[in-house]
């Protein structure tokens, strides 16, 4: 396994000897065209291939998407065979103690010698600089930078690392925002306002002056992947980087900017931010699944554009899970897990399911150990850095395996007492999260499915039908309710709370969680401890899509109603009629003529095979 690849390049090359990439020689365009194909490789068994678009329409650079969009792929990426190997490095280091003995401190020595190849060199010699673009050369619109989306507010980079220096500490921060492209010479500043590059900027601001941007494109996979990481503020992502790789990020200076910037990038983006100048940015569809709304952000103005003499144009295209960032986040998943533990060392493991879009739902394996642990645990990691935006953390037992999805269901289901087990509070929400009445902040809720120890008080049984009827009686008794019901399915697990899926017919004058009370009610319906409610145009069959629309579409505290030690979890669609007076985005869906003109291509374009998976 190839532990640090020099740039980008080395790493196509590398994909292509291993079989992990597909070539696109036909001619496609940069507006929607190249998401779509794109989409079909990431919805393909186990993320299909990365993709190298020899021919983009509107641009004479070619394009490379879905790189590290399979296991295997992020893998090879970051230098491992496995992402829990890249987890024991992490470990080794911050388990270290102290040596007592001249013999330890001997021993330590090439850990030490290790810690020093993580520190970025700089260099001279700046491939990135091999072409040099200043004032009137300086035009964005040659590179092919994607519109991904058809309500998208323009092309967007989508695989930036943006690199920012504070004003008080000189410390750097590379961080992945995106970046929409307004004309030739500006773009979006797409800063969440809990980043890093975010907080250097309000520095700039209170000084009242501009800062100095780098944005770097076709960087190494270790230093494209470092600036996705959610570390520590003041951490330096390109220390990450070179952990990572096991060499030194190389470094240059750019040539308008007082910033250092990876000398090994296919493109250099330089210029700085206004700290009062705000324009509208969006929509963008984001990896949520849905269309991030409108608002302002800071404007980048670029000063000069350098690159390779024949550069490759990365990107990533986001949208409904699964996607490329999925492996991404698994990475992620896999190499916090020590430095959780560091804090938490009752957590055994840990695991974001693709449908939460990384910030809607944890669960968490816990080694218990007195009444009330797993209520610590989760009070905890709502205080701990980009854990404290999660809105859903469900704990279960240390010996539950997290990598059998329907084992953890059943062991929560089997286990949990909805009436004492189910804790709902307010707290930080990401920014994407459009389920909570008002913007950042909402209700959040934690499930404690640990086992009861013998000093705490037993959960009280449920009894368990012998046989169930088939959905179509079911949905009649449904109907009985209310006639707003329209579809149903029961989840065929052998549970202590089963579930039951409905689609509802909602037309702006009364809320879905109103039908709550009659469905508790009814007797029919009594044997079930959980109904989950849907939109009508929702099929109940498809799981993942019953998942994300279930992560994504709930604020706990608001649609979330118990009665009995029994739940209705409204997931649908929320308006006024709800309380929810703030605009409600929009599903992402490909334009249909772009997708129907892709299937038509799909042989031309060397698609065909992963058309029909």
């Amino acid at each position: 396994m190839k532990r640090a690849y020099k740039n980008l390049r080395d790493f196509v090359r590398t994909l292509e000897e291993q079989g992990e990439l597909l070539r696109i020689t036909a001619p496609v365009s940069r507006d929607l065209e190249i998401t779509e194909i794109t989409d079909i490789m990431c919805k393909s068994p186990g993320g299909g291939k990365a993709l190298f678009f020899e021919q983009v329409v509107e641009s004479p650079f070619p394009v490379l998407t879905n790189a590290f969009g399979s296991e295997k792929r992020v893998c090879m990426a970051l230098g491992v065979r496995h992402l829990d190997a890249l987890a024991a490095r992490v470990r080794r280091f911050i388990e270290v103690e102290p040596p007592k003995s001249l013999a330890q401190a001997v021993r330590l020595l090439p850990l030490g010698l290790d810690l020093l190849r993580f520190i970025p060199r700089k260099t001279r010699t700046a491939p990135c600089q091999e072409v040099i673009l200043r004032g009137a050369d300086v035009d964005l619109n040659r590179l092919p930078v994607l519109k991904c989306w058809p309500k998208d507010g323009g092309p967007f980079v989508t695989l930036p690392v943006v690199i920012t220096q504070s004003l008080k500490t000189g410390k750097r921060n590379a961080g992945m925002y995106r970046l929409q492209v307004y004309d030739a010479k500006t773009t979006g500043m797409h800063w969440h306002i809990h980043k890093d590059g975010s907080h250097y900027f309000q520095e700039y601001r209170a000084a009242g002056k501009a800062m100095p941007v780098a944005v770097a494109i076709g960087t190494d996979p270790a230093t494209t992947y470092a600036a996705t990481a959610p570390l520590p503020r003041g951490v330096d992502e390109m220390i990450l980087s070179g952990f990572i790789r096991r060499a030194p990020v190389p470094l240059t200076r750019a040539v308008t900017v007082p910033l250092e910037v990876p000398a090994e990038a296919e493109f250099i983006l330089e210029g700085y931010v206004d700290p009062e100048e705000l324009r509208v940015e969006g929509p963008f569809g984001d990896h949520t699944g849905y269309y991030s709304l409108t608002d302002t952000y800071p404007v980048f103005h670029l000063t000069a554009v350098t690159h390779r003499r024949n550069p490759i144009y990365p990107a990533t295209i986001v949208g409904r899970p699964p996607m490329e960032d999925c492996y991404l986040a698994k990475a992620t998943e896999r190499l916090f897990l020590p430095l959780l533990q560091a804090v938490l060392p009752e957590i055994k493991d840990y695991w974001l399911p693709w449908e939460g879009v990384f910030h809607n739902i944890t669960v968490v394996a816990v080694h218990k150990e007195y009444p009330g642990h797993a209520r610590k645990v989760m009070s905890a990691l709502w205080g701990q850095g980009q854990m404290s935006f999660c809105k859903a953390l469900v704990m279960v037992d240390a010996a539950v395996d997290l990598g059998r999805p329907r084992t953890v269901l059943e062991t929560v289901l089997n286990t949990v007492d909805l009436e004492r087990d189910l804790y709902i509070t307010e707290g930080v929400l990401d920014v994407l999260d459009h389920s909570a009445p008002e913007p950042l902040f909402g209700g959040k809720v934690g499930l404690d499915a640990t086992a009861r120890l013998a000093s705490e008080t037993p959960r009280p049984p449920r009894p368990r039908p012998s046989s169930w009827p088939d959905d179509a009686t079911i949905l009649r008794h449904t109907q009985d309710v209310s006639q707003r019901f329209t579809g149903c399915r029961r989840l065929d697990l052998d549970v202590a709370n089963p579930v039951l899926l409905l689609n509802v017919v909602k037309d702006g004058t009364v809320s879905a969680r109103s039908l709550a009370p009659a469905l508790f009610e009814a007797e029919a319906l009594r044997p079930f401890a959980v109904f989950a409610l849907y939109d009508r145009d929702i099929a109940l069959q498809d799981g993942s899509l019953v998942l994300w629309k279930l992560f994504n579409n709930v604020d706990p505290l608001r649609d979330i109603v118990r009665s009995g030690g029994r739940v209705v979890v409204d997931a649908t669609k929320k308006g006024p009629e709800d309380g929810h007076l703030r605009p409600w985005p929009d599903d992402i869906v490909m334009d249909p003529d772009v997708a129907a003109r892709v299937r038509r291509r799909a042989r031309e374009l060397g698609i065909e095979a992963y058309l029909a998976s």
